[in-house]
C-alpha cells in the first residue's frame, strides 16, 4: 500500500536525490530558468519555495537552515539579498514550470523551470528582424571601442628563461646492441 509517501524518487537514493535537487536550486539563483525533465522540475519546485520562503524572513536561523540546503555562501547571500527581496509581496508561486518538448533520446517531458519575477527577459528560440540585429551590432562595436585597451608589452618587458643545453637521446638497454656481435 502507499500510505504516506509522498514525492517523486527520480530513481536516485537519498543523498543523490538531495544533491540533484541542491544543485538544480543552486542553477535557478544563478540563471533564472533551467530546462529539465518535469519530474524533477516538480520535485526542484517545492525546495525552491522553501528557500524564498527562508530568505523573505533573513534571519541568522533562516540563513543557517538556507546554508544547510545550498552548501555555498555566495549563493545564500544572493538569495537573501537578490532573490528573496523581489517576492516581498507574493504569499507563494515563486516558480512556474512551462512544459517544452519531448526529449530525443528517450522520449522524457522537458519543461523550463523559471522565477516568476526575473531581472531580466529571457528569449529562446525568437528571430530577430534585420533592423535589431544590426542595431545590437552597432550597440556592440560601440561599447568595444569606448572599453580601455591593455597596454601591449615589448619583448624587453617579458622575462624568458634560458633555455637548458639539449641532452643526446640515449636508447634505453633493453634495446642496445652488445659489444662483440652476439
Amino acid at each position: 500500500m502507499r500510505h504516506g509517501l509522498s514525492g517523486n524518487r527520480l530513481s536516485r537514493n537519498r543523498s543523490l536525490r538531495k544533491a540533484t535537487l541542491r544543485d538544480m536550486a543552486k542553477s535557478i539563483f544563478l540563471q533564472e530558468r533551467i530546462c529539465t525533465t518535469s519530474a524533477k522540475a516538480k520535485e526542484a519546485r517545492k525546495l525552491i519555495e522553501k528557500l524564498i520562503t527562508l530568505g523573505k524572513k533573513d534571519s541568522l536561523a533562516a540563513r543557517r537552515r538556507a546554508f544547510e540546503i545550498l552548501c555555498d555562501h555566495a549563493e545564500v547571500s544572493k538569495l537573501f539579498t537578490d532573490i528573496a527581496p523581489r517576492f516581498k509581496a507574493r504569499n507563494g508561486g515563486y516558480t512556474r514550470i512551462i512544459p517544452y518538448k519531448q526529449r530525443a533520446g528517450d522520449n522524457a517531458e522537458l519543461a523550463f523551470l523559471e522565477l516568476t519575477e526575473k531581472t531580466r527577459n529571457i528569449v529562446t528560440n525568437q528571430k530577430r528582424s534585420k533592423e535589431e540585429a544590426k542595431a545590437e551590432d552597432a550597440n556592440a562595436v560601440s561599447e568595444a571601442e569606448t572599453k580601455p585597451v591593455a597596454p601591449i608589452h615589448s619583448k624587453a618587458d617579458v622575462k624568458t628563461k634560458p633555455k637548458a643545453a639539449a641532452k643526446p637521446k640515449v636508447a634505453p638497454k633493453l634495446f642496445q646492441r652488445k659489444a662483440g656481435g652476439e
